[in-house]
């Protein structure tokens, strides 16, 4: 444990005090945002990104702890364990090395080399290694032994020669040595797999293709491991890339040669020597270390891809809310017409309606007419209109409604409808809507998204709302994880009031588990509303540890005790108290005093228990109980008369709403059915390396449209609107490394290859951006 502490202490560069006392919170189940906010005395002040760094390294080092155990006691079992062996275990760094240490004492089928051990042959073996002035052949005929398989001379050798190739490549240092080297120098090739030219013709930006492994971006390694899981790319490591004669030696041959100090001096062995070098690289290391490497690039790249979509995840949920004011939820639609529902401020459903503004009824005016008395009737002030199908026209439909009703004072908002499908068949709206059909749920979802995102989408699997790269070709369980800490935080960051939060949003609230959400609000329902947070322990199963971890992040309004709407939690009541007597007035008198409370010095109300960090925020909480920490609400406004990819024109300049951020740039939705894509060069005048320091999902942004290709669907856009054109005689595929004569972002990996930046849009021509375009749609 000493070694964990020490080993995350200097990783996250902090003191191993604040280590060892955060795992201890940990252990005694403690969650990340109780300990982030109210522990900071305890931890030295580690905030979320760090916790939840620590927690993870924490989980991964006692996981390979245990492995280390088990792999130690294999090992003694088998009577093989030496002190050399025993340090060199303990000593691992990861749980490759770890792992190559125990690969020759792992149980495996038997192998040839095996089986030439069992008929007698390792003598010989070392024989032939220590003393190459032998001749094979020779040395080989007292070595025939028929019933074992080995009938003559050439058998023999060969399996002497196995017996060499599975010790050399069994060796956890060359193993190291090499694969260190591998990472630093070879490169990762692609081309397509005969007769899948037009198949795979989204990958055809990769038919030939090959670059550096260790420069290979998260987007486009998953692109190519996609095309090669489809069987439409042959992906090879080439570890020799500076050898254009593919049929010269290996540098790696020499490697493993002077490993094990052999010599290749014309003597009589040297020939079958160097044969077993030759055959360990190309039959036994080459292809593991083919597999090894391709497998870090996937963790890598999965790593990066999760990162990206927990990113996104967090601009989203934590998007300005519209706020309790009364809404119409529109699901646009064709044929089958729109679904329009009124929820009042609390999100409860007022009115609903089918209306059919479009062909084949084409009720436009008498649909503009409906929409106009719900609005009346209800005293509307918000239109909340799903991106889906048909969503520009009932854009059109609704500015037509407010010019015709201005009086209404209607604000129109574009809402992304990702995951309104999975939530409107859940078992949560069922039970939520009992007898509303499932397209008017959608709309009721959509309504709710603008009025509170968070407390909305918390309701869906956080995978459906769509917001990744990739996000079906990582590892699910590490996705959900992250994705589940990402909402965790941005719940307990904002705060929920209890007396009209839903199950899913209780049940993200620290220290709570579905089923305590559950009896909250049952207890709710029968008892009425919650007066005060003392109150919350009177809940089943509520117990002091979880009213600890809870308390603090649940909202009582209306309750006698101010302090109770606050983030203050009830732990700390005696400091906030202390600081009113002490300037003789009450915790009322003093909350939202600014120039008050800015006059305090943290310093003089500090205790055994809570020091300057947690008064500091005890004082700040009081200038403004219960802040929201998401921005001020805005809106986007598209472009009246551009509602298709035909209406787009380069050299327009519109205003688009971020709907996802990749590693390679931005998509916008401007409106058009059909998201653009921002390069990363195209983002700022300034070097961007990663896109999310520039621009968050939900963000209202300016764009520039430089190029529209109608048949494929794709749009190019930039956000430095000085930008100038393409030339329409050589106008390239949209995002095709950025704007024209911007090569910062571009890298040539060598003479004769694709440039990968250039190619780094092989996300706008593969599965990609279909995949992002569409995902707002599911």
């Amino acid at each position: 444990m000493t070694h964990v502490v020490s080993t995350i202490a200097n990783e996250l560069n902090v003191r191993e005090a604040q280590v060892q006392a955060t795992i201890a919170l940990l252990d005694e189940g403690a969650t990340v945002p109780f300990i982030a906010r109210y522990r900071k005395e305890v931890t030295g002040g580690l905030d979320d990104t760090q916790l939840r760094t620590l927690a993870s390294r924490l989980t991964y080092l006692r996981e390979f702890n245990e492995r280390r155990s088990v792999i130690l006691k294999s090992i003694d079992d088998q009577g093989k364990l030496s002190d050399e062996l025993r340090t060199a275990i303990a000593q691992a760094q990861s749980k490759t090395e770890l792992e190559d240490l125990y690969l020759p004492f792992k149980p495996k089928r038997r192998t040839k080399g095996q089986i030439a051990i069992e008929a007698g042959l390792e003598p010989l073996a070392d024989s032939l290694l220590n003393d190459p002035a032998q001749t094979p052949e020779q040395a080989a005929t007292q070595y025939i032994n028929t019933d074992a398989g080995f009938a003559d001379e050439k058998a023999v050798l060969e399996g002497a020669r196995y017996i060499l190739m599975e010790r050399f490549a069994e060796d956890a240092a060359l193993l190291k040595t090499i694969r260190q080297s591998l990472w630093q120098g070879a490169e990762l090739t692609a081309k397509v797999a005969p007769g899948k030219e037009q198949e795979g013709a989204k990958f055809q930006d990769y038919f030939e293709y090959s670059e550096a492994i260790r420069k290979v971006p998260s987007h486009r390694a998953l692109a190519l491991l996609r095309g090669r899981n489809e069987g439409v790319l042959q992906l090879q490591l080439n570890a020799d890339p500076e050898h254009v004669d593919t049929s010269r030696n290996s540098q790696y041959e020499s490697v493993i040669a002077s490993h094990f100090g052999l010599r290749f001096n014309d003597a009589p062995a040297d020939g079958w020597r160097l044969q077993v070098v030759q055959w360990t690289w190309r039959i036994k290391i080459l292809p593991r270390m083919e597999t090894d490497l391709f497998g870090q690039l996937r963790d890598a790249a999965e790593k990066a891809a999760i990162q990206v979509f927990a990113t996104n995840l967090k601009d989203l949920l934590m998007a300005a809310p519209a706020g309790q004011r009364t809404t119409i939820g529109i699901d646009p639609g064709l044929r089958t017409g729109i679904k329009a529902t009124v929820v009042d401020g609390t999100g409860k459903l007022l009115a609903k309606a089918t209306l059919f503004p479009h062909a084949p009824q084409n009720a436009w005016d008498k649909t503009i007419r409906s929409l106009e008395q719900m609005c009346k009737t209800h005293k509307v002030e918000l239109a909340a209109i799903g991106n889906g199908t048909a969503s520009r026209e009932t854009d059109k439909l609704v500015g037509e409604l407010m010019k015709k009703a201005p009086e209404l004072k209607l604000t129109k908002v574009m809402v992304s409808e990702a995951g309104a499908s999975v939530y409107s068949a859940s078992e949560l709206a069922a039970r939520e809507f009992p007898d509303l059909d499932v397209s008017y749920r959608g709309a009721v979802s959509i309504a709710r998204r603008l009025q509170d995102p968070l407390a909305e989408l918390v309701k869906i699997e956080p995978k459906s709302i769509g917001v990744g790269q990739y996000q079906h070709d990582v590892s699910q369980s590490l996705l959900a994880e992250s994705l589940d800490a990402v909402v965790e935080d941005c719940v307990n960051a904002v705060g929920v009031d209890v007396n009209t939060a839903s199950v899913p949003l209780l049940a993200r609230i620290s220290g709570l588990s579905r089923i305590l959400a559950q009896n909250i609000v049952n207890h709710r329902d029968l008892e009425g509303p919650f007066e005060s947070r003392q109150q919350l322990l009177s809940v089943s199963r509520m117990g002091p540890k979880s009213y600890e971890q809870a308390a603090g992040f649940l909202r009582i309004m209306n309750s006698s005790n101010p302090l109770d709407a606050s983030a203050v939690h009830p732990e700390a009541y005696p400091v906030a108290n202390r600081i009113a007597t002490n300037h003789g007035r009450d915790v009322k008198g003093i909350i939202g005093d600014v120039a008050f409370l800015r006059k305090l010095e943290a310093k003089d109300y500090t205790d055994e228990t809570f020091g300057v960090p947690t008064v500091t925020d005890i004082i700040q909480e009081l200038e403004k109980p219960g802040r929201d920490p998401r921005p001020e609400f805005k809106t986007a406004t598209f472009k009246d008369g551009v509602e298709t990819l035909s209406d787009l024109k380069p050299g327009m300049k519109l205003e688009g709403v971020a709907t996802n951020i990749t590693n390679f740039g931005a998509f916008v939705d401007i409106g058009v059915h059909q998201d653009g894509l921002v390069h990363i060069s195209a983002l700022s005048h300034d070097f961007v390396k990663d896109p999310h320091q520039v621009i968050k999902a939900g963000q209202v942004v300016k764009v520039k449209v430089l190029e529209v290709d109608i048949p494929r669907k794709r749009i190019s856009l930039t956000m430095r609107l000085d930008d100038e054109l393409p030339p329409a005689d050589k106008a390239t595929a949209p995002g095709k490394g950025g704007p024209k004569g911007d090569s910062r972002h571009r890298s040539n990996s060598g003479s004769g290859k694709p440039k990968p930046a250039a190619n780094a849009n092989a996300a706008m021509g593969n599965a990609l951006a279909d995949a992002f375009a569409n995902a707002k749609k599911k």
